[in-house]
């Protein structure tokens, strides 16, 4: 909690009105409501505009449904209409008067636990429905043993469908207990439980009356108010080098930039730095932006960084101070999410992307292939198949600084690139480093 209040505070020093951005995913089981909890947000938010909610109640008349059917303000797919069932993932832009929000609405199925990982990476809150009158099921344990995994910092459970349970605080306690002891199994950092009814809009936007018995925020409330500014790394600065800007103008014949998001930790001018993997060093001689030049730069602002000296640097290069450079290193091991339906196997050749960087690598080794569902490991695997989540052992043709995804999600994580067709082959954690 320490390291958490310094980054707060450090945060604070730097700008006291920072305009945050949250970044959430949505998960749950088939007819979990997700899509209509999503539907109800954005509607009770006042986020969909009046051509979007006539078309939608257009839909809901012509198919039966009785009611205005808030689902299909997200389920955009031709596909997910005519089943019902969210098959890909939904990206939903909207703000409120205290925060912006980028979601990403995760399908359910097992066999899309690639696309839920997607939706996961990035995100700095995972929110899980279960169904209030099934409990938790298998599905609610693969998406919290999936999110927890991939170091979403913070999980919120809502409970949905209260409605059909009369509004019980009995199941909701149940449920909350039973899912906290599964939290505690995983090691998830942050866990909330809020009761809800989608389709009605209890403790959605609004605070339900009927549910007495609850004295928490709303989830609407939840998003805005979670300390996400505290779960960035500012300790260790890194900023992968995007692109060298070089002018084709005499005027500009001594300019020499080095554009790209600083991915964690503080830079200031005239800070000492290293440049990796050649391992020079100089100082930060002006950080610049399109709206003028800056004393200090912090995650997530895309800056161009100029050096005092005159050294050879390349898009792919990273950017750090020296007493909290990560490590170079050549050989991984790592947590890796396959998501080609082409089947992987010890010794095949990859490209390994991570952060502006990009190397030939090859899997050496399969650990073992781990069942998100139980938790328990198969070993002896030979091959990996899609949506299959296993641990491997990777070496890259040339040094890599890196750290692991559990210091740092923007340097731990990376993708495998199929050379053949260019299609990512999967999405890898690293775990630790040779």
């Amino acid at each position: 909690m320490a390291g958490a209040a310094v980054n707060a505070l450090a945060l604070d020093a730097l700008d006291p009105q920072p305009v945050e951005l949250l970044r959430l995913a949505t998960a749950g089981s088939v007819d979990d409501g997700k899509s209509t909890l999503i539907g109800r947000l954005l509607y009770d938010a006042k986020q969909i505009f009046e051509d979007q909610l006539e078309h939608v109640v257009e839909v809901s008349r012509r198919r039966g449904d009785g009611h205005v059917n808030l689902a299909l303000l997200t389920d955009g797919l031709r596909a997910e209409r005519e089943q019902g069932i969210t098959i890909d993932v939904a990206y939903r832009y909207f703000a409120t008067p205290r925060r912006k929000f980028v979601l990403a609405d995760c399908p359910g199925h097992e066999q899309y636990t690639r696309n839920m990982v997607t939706g996961c990476s990035t995100a700095d809150v995972a929110v899980i429905l279960v169904d209030a009158r099934r409990g938790i099921v298998e599905q609610s344990r693969r998406h919290a043993a999936i999110a927890t995994l991939l170091g979403t910092p913070h999980l919120i459970v809502c409970v949905n469908k209260m409605d059909l349970v009369a509004f019980d605080a009995a199941v909701f306690e149940r449920i909350a207990h039973e899912f906290g002891e599964l939290a505690s199994r995983l090691g998830a950092r942050d866990v909330r439980f809020v009761p809800i009814s989608a389709l009605h809009g209890d403790n959605v936007v609004d605070r339900s009356q009927r549910t007495p018995w609850y004295s928490g925020p709303t989830l609407l409330e939840l998003l805005e108010t979670l300390p996400i500014a505290a779960d960035r790394n500012l300790r260790a600065l890194r900023f992968p080098v995007q692109w060298v800007i070089r002018p084709q103008d005499d005027r500009w014949h001594d300019y020499r930039g080095y554009a790209g998001q600083v991915a964690s930790g503080i830079v200031r001018v005239g800070d000492e730095v290293v440049v990796l993997p050649s391992g020079a060093r100089s100082r930060i001689a002006a950080i610049e932006t399109a709206d003028g030049a800056l004393e200090t730069a912090y995650p997530p602002l895309s800056v161009t960084v100029r050096l005092e000296d005159d050294i050879d640097v390349a898009r792919g290069d990273l950017i750090a101070h020296p007493s909290t450079a990560p490590a170079l290193t050549r050989e991984l091991e790592a947590t890796v999410c396959w998501m080609s339906e082409q089947a992987a196997t010890p010794r095949a050749r990859y490209r390994l992307k991570q952060t502006t960087r990009s190397t030939p690598a090859r899997i050496e080794a399969i650990e073992h292939v781990l069942d998100v569902a139980t938790l328990e490991r198969a070993r002896d695997v030979d091959r990996l198949e899609l949506n299959d989540i296993a641990h491997v052992r990777i070496r890259t043709a040339e040094p890599l600084a890196c750290d692991t995804y559990r210091d740092n999600r923007a340097t731990g994580a990376f993708i495998l690139i199929d050379e053949q067709t260019g299609e990512t082959a999967a999405a890898g954690m690293v775990e630790a480093v040779r």
